[in-house]
């Protein structure tokens, strides 16, 4: 009796391993490239961007127009008893325009600074293109990880529930070697796998709502349907198989041709590292804009007075002048030489902060790369010999308790054993796929006009090959 239903258990075991999964509801599938596409095209902080841009060409335009000249309009010498215009000759009408005139090449310089620091918004929008693609892929790599766990614990959950009520029947059979603590023990694994279970949908779910941050559909044209979030879809799902995400620069990452030098001229063509040039050549700006200052400004100015005609009817001749003024910059102690030292101490913290950046990077790529070998090398320690032991393992155990050879509850740990192998197994695939994306974020590549702002002495920066 106890050996016909073991050999019904081992069959139904093996039909409910091979059927697949019958999905409740149909739902939107997503994949990775179509998460990232949609992250890039509807971010909102790419049009911020764009409009800060535009903001500061037209300051760059306004920056090197002259000042608006001055007008005066004034009555002078007015006598004081009469009030009357033809009592005196000092009386007059006077309309007078004076100009200021820039430092040095002050406008020039400024106007020239401000180009500059426009031309690191495109670098600004490249890195975030970068950034948005690493993390979008981690998110829904998350996802998907939670995805096909919860697929392996409710495919197993069905086996677990099988083996409960074959312990429960032969348990009840009196010639049955089964016990009551086999029938707890079997009871306690489908409750844990609940357990695990609900643990994983809340991964899922987290995860799921963290992409859709990214997933909103942006109109810059249409703000009203942008607010408009009820539009998105709440669920969804990813693609079942995981995608293809090769190492950005293998031939440089090997560890036979690995060099710091070479990684970190390669890393100064990332966006990051570009936008510190672009701001490195906007201080080197101040820098010439302070020392405009020693510079004296100029100033034009210009009057007509208008006089009236004596009392007597002989008219007066009116009064031009002209006139120039300017500021001598004698006391330079304490303002320009102070405004000149402050620019360069800028300047050179720029440059600090370009180095702390790259070494940042460095040991970051490198770390990245550590996690990288070991994950590639579990992942061969699983896929060579775990899954098939663990599966062989499993198969060996329930035939020795077919066969009254063998224990209960070795056929229970020996199913949960085969159940953690494939879910540590798929979290190691997971985690690589994870592991390349952040590395690759490293060696995004700007595609955008320079104008000639990378740094020309960056070769010798860190060094020559030998």
């Amino acid at each position: 009796m106890k050996v016909s239903y073991l050999g019904l258990s081992k069959l139904t075991f093996a039909l409910m391993v091979g059927m697949s999964a019958v999905t409740a509801q149909a739902k939107s599938v997503i994949s990775l490239e179509q998460a990232i596409t949609l992250a890039q095209q509807n971010d909102p902080w790419l049009h911020d961007s764009r409009l800060k841009q535009k903001a500061v060409e037209y300051r760059s335009v306004a920056a090197g127009t002259l000042p608006d000249p001055r007008v005066s309009l004034g009555m002078m010498n007015l006598p004081t008893n009469t009030w009357d215009l033809d009592q005196e000759a000092m009386t007059q009408l006077k309309v007078g325009v004076s100009q200021m005139l820039p430092r040095g090449d002050s406008l020039a310089i400024k106007q020239n600074q401000l180009k500059i620091e426009s031309s690191k918004f495109p670098l600004l929008r490249e890195k975030r293109k970068a950034q948005l693609k690493s993390k979008v892929s981690e998110i829904w790599l998350d996802i998907y990880l939670a995805q096909q766990t919860i697929a392996l614990i409710e495919k197993d959950s069905a086996l677990f529930d099988q083996m409960a009520e074959v312990a429960k029947a032969s348990y009840s059979n009196a010639i049955g070697k089964t016990r009551q603590q086999d029938v707890i023990r079997a009871q306690l694994e489908i409750i844990q796998l609940e357990d695990r279970l609900t643990v994983e949908k809340q991964k899922l779910e987290s995860a799921m709502a963290r992409l859709n941050e990214w997933l909103h559909i942006y109109d810059d044209s249409n703000l009203a349907q942008a607010f408009n979030f009820d539009t998105q879809p709440m669920s969804f799902e990813v693609s079942e198989q995981l995608p293809v995400i090769s190492l950005a620069a293998p031939a440089l990452l090997r560890p036979s041709q690995y060099s710091r030098n070479r990684l970190a001229k390669e890393l100064a063509k990332h966006p990051a590292l570009l936008t510190i040039d672009v701001k490195q050549k906007v201080v080197e700006k101040g820098v010439a804009l302070a020392k405009q200052q020693y510079q004296p400004q100029w100033g034009l100015n210009a009057s007509y007075a208008y006089r009236d005609d004596m009392p007597s009817g002989n008219s007066r001749a009116d009064l031009f002048s002209v006139g120039v003024t300017f500021d001598l910059p004698l006391f330079t102690a304490n303002k320009q030489d102070k405004q000149v030292a402050a620019s360069i101490a800028e300047s050179e913290a720029v440059k600090t902060e370009k180095l702390l950046l790259i070494k940042q990077m460095i040991s970051a790529v490198e770390k990245e790369l550590k996690q990288l070998n070991r994950l590639s090398q579990r992942q061969s320690l699983y896929q060579k010999q775990l899954l098939k032991q663990t599966h062989d393992q499993a198969e060996a155990s329930l035939t020795a308790y077919t066969n009254d050879d063998g224990d209960f509850a070795e056929v229970v740990r020996a199913r949960i054993a085969e159940l953690n192998a494939r879910i540590s197994a798929l979290r190691i695939d997971v985690e690589l796929l994870k592991t390349v994306a952040r590395i690759n974020y490293f060696f995004a590549q700007s595609t955008a006009d320079h104008h000639g702002l990378t740094n020309p002495a960056l070769s010798n920066t860190f060094g020559e090959e030998k």
